[in-house]
């Protein structure tokens, strides 16, 4: 055991040398290994920082709850043409199915509108995300407060002139000043602050409850009207934990059907998107763009190791007289072997740790100047140290091997 590890000291003293004696050689190799590890671990960063950020984001919702509208999460066999002819859903609609579906736990209406200016005295904050929404909407978003509370039911039923605003949006109003119970302009009127939200941070697609404001579906609806082209209607629905889900689904599709009159043999003209298929989707994405990532990055390191290969084969043919004189005086072809190998893994790896760094280092920029978090795991620095060791026994094997079994005499003869 002392011999191998004697062994395998003296390897890797000869490589490490062999590194410092070349040094212009050893940073142009380093290069194509840098680029291919900083590649690869960049996109699976990016990705996993992404993939982390939605499960956050729908951690407080259950994937069960359904969507119940006239667009679809998904792909759809219905054509585009038979969709655009699709009624919105009705705060009938929504007050019939809540009263009929006993599995429901909870059941809002929504509206999806854009965004807004809001103002407060001669301050004022734009792109506002303002969702106009029923009082249950609370006990199924999981909303968390800093200071007062969501609007209740009467005054949802009422459409009084209410809101809840996003810790954004109150700093930017309001700065040290409490919200609650000031008024603020929007739509052309006026609602009284009732509600601050605690700090989100951003978005899984950029929007985010710090710049939102929420407020009585039916304050619109009493406004607007239920036929405005503008706004798009969406009924969620939470339903009981432990139902089935199939059964569950095919009762609420029964139901608006009749209450539609659709006939039999006829298509539903709605869709029942539950969220739990929307993050499928998103986790196809995920593994597509994963995928891609590999791709993209497997070239990068694929010249990366040509370039390691033929940096060593380079070194080999310049070391042939060194290689002889080792071998005439004992050293055995293993030695030989591990030398050029221990050269070639180094360096991979050496590349590898300044490619994973280079990534930490924009991760935590980027995590500080977009407010998002980067995230660089564990398991992505073992991985991206895994792949340079791999690629330096790939890319050195065979020069190290041709090194190994140079003829000691010919060696010594053809270096002369």
């Amino acid at each position: 055991m002392l011999v191998y590890l004697r062994l395998l000291s003296e390897s890797f003293s000869f490589a490490m040398n062999a590194l410092r004696n070349n040094k212009l050689r050893t940073l142009l190799s380093l290069l194509g290994v840098t680029i291919g590890i900083f590649s690869i671990i960049a996109v699976l960063a990016a990705v996993d920082s992404l993939d982390r950020k939605i499960k956050k984001d729908l951690s407080s919702l259950d994937k069960n709850t359904i969507y119940l509208f006239k667009h679809s999460f998904g792909p759809t066999p219905v054509p585009r043409w038979k969709r655009q002819q699709f009624p919105d859903v009705t705060y009938t609609e929504y007050e019939y199915l809540k009263g009929a579906i006993p599995e429901a736990q909870e059941m809002c209406y929504q509206l999806f509108v854009k965004s807004e200016i809001i103002k407060y005295d001669k301050k004022s904050v734009s792109s506002v995300n303002v969702v106009p929404v029923s009082h249950e909407f609370i006990d199924i978003q999981g909303l968390e407060f800093s200071e007062g509370r969501f609007y209740n039911e009467a005054e949802a039923n009422s459409g009084a002139a209410v809101a809840v605003i996003g810790d954004e949006m109150a700093n930017g109003l309001f700065e040290n000043i409490d919200p609650i119970g000031k008024q603020v302009r929007l739509y052309g009127q006026r609602f009284t602050v009732i509600g601050v939200l605690k700090k989100q941070g951003a978005g899984m697609f950029g929007d985010s409850n710090d710049t939102s404001v929420f407020i009585p579906v039916n304050f619109l609806r009493r406004m607007y009207g239920d036929n405005n082209d503008s706004m798009t209607p969406v009924i969620v629905i939470k339903p009981k934990k432990g139902i089935d889900m199939d059964a569950f689904k095919a009762e609420i599709s029964q139901k608006l059907r009749a209450l539609r009159g659709v006939k039999t043999g006829e298509i539903d003209n709605f869709f029942i998107n539950v969220l739990s298929g929307f993050t499928d989707l998103l986790d196809g994405i995920i593994a597509n763009m994963n995928l891609g990532g590999w791709i993209i990055a497997g070239f990068s390191l694929l010249v990366g190791g040509f370039g390691v290969a033929n940096i060593m084969f380079v070194s080999v043919k310049e070391r042939t007289n060194l290689i002889g004189i080792q071998k005439s005086l004992g050293a055995k072809n293993r030695f030989i072997l591990f030398q050029f190998l221990f050269e070639a893994v180094i360096l991979c790896l050496i590349g590898g740790i300044i490619g994973i760094l280079l990534v930490w280092l924009i991760a935590m920029g980027l995590t500080h100047l977009l407010d998002f978090e980067f995230v660089l795991s564990f398991g992505n620095v073992l991985l991206g140290s895994g792949l340079a060791i791999a690629i330096g026994l790939i890319a050195g094997i065979l020069p190290a091997i041709s090194a190994a079994k140079l003829d000691p005499v010919e060696a010594i003869r053809s270096g002369m």
